[in-house]
């Protein structure tokens, strides 16, 4: 997993409240448990019509979000099922964080066990943020995870929640499994010393 520290790009708007997972990853593309190439089923079905054809009104298929690493999300994100597929779909089309005003604790939890920053922001601050990126497609955010800030259009910042744990993997680009295997050799004292 890539390090996260700090992030500067352009804010992908998505304003729809209570997307849940389903809508993020259909539940027909749950059959594999590889993440590489999950970002083709990314909102597949509002991407897409019945033929295939990409829907040119939607904002993954617009130039603006080619190359975005930021989706600014509406209230209530990834609400429904627990699938880590979701997380796996948005990090695979090419997100490294989400900005919402809340999340899903679900879903949350399985963004930061995959490298993807779930971003949460006061209510004046995301409606400004999304005003903003509606209007022009050049918005972008710079976040810095160590000092937990948004740095905003304009120059203000604001601070967003993050438990320590999850902050110091994101870090340290590892998982939890990673963050337990970078302690193996103390983990391998203390066992020889019970004995």
């Amino acid at each position: 997993m890539e390090p996260f520290t700090k992030l500067t790009g352009r804010v992908v708007p998505l304003p729809a409240r209570d997307v849940d997972t389903d809508q993020i990853i259909p539940a027909r593309f749950l059959k594999v448990t590889d993440k590489v190439g999950l970002g083709k089923g990314l909102f597949h079905d509002w991407r897409y019509d019945a033929e295939g054809r990409p829907r040119p009104d939607f904002i993954l298929n617009q130039p603006r979000a080619a190359g975005a690493p930021i989706l600014l999300a509406g209230d209530n994100f990834g609400c429904g099922s627990s699938r880590e597929h979701a997380p796996w779909a948005l990090a695979s089309f090419g997100f490294r964080a989400i900005i919402s005003t809340s999340f899903a604790d679900i879903f949350r939890g399985n963004c930061l066990k995959n490298g993807l920053l779930p971003v949460s922001v006061d209510a004046a601050t995301h409606a400004a943020l999304m005003e903003r990126a509606l209007a022009d497609p050049a918005t972008e955010v710079g976040i810095d995870l160590a000092s937990q800030t948004l740095a905003l259009p304009g120059g203000a910042t604001v601070t967003f929640p993050i438990d320590s744990f999850s902050k110091q993997c994101l870090l340290a680009g590892v998982d939890q499994l990673g963050y337990i295997l970078k302690h193996a050799d103390k983990i391998a004292a203390y066992e020889h010393g019970r004995r």
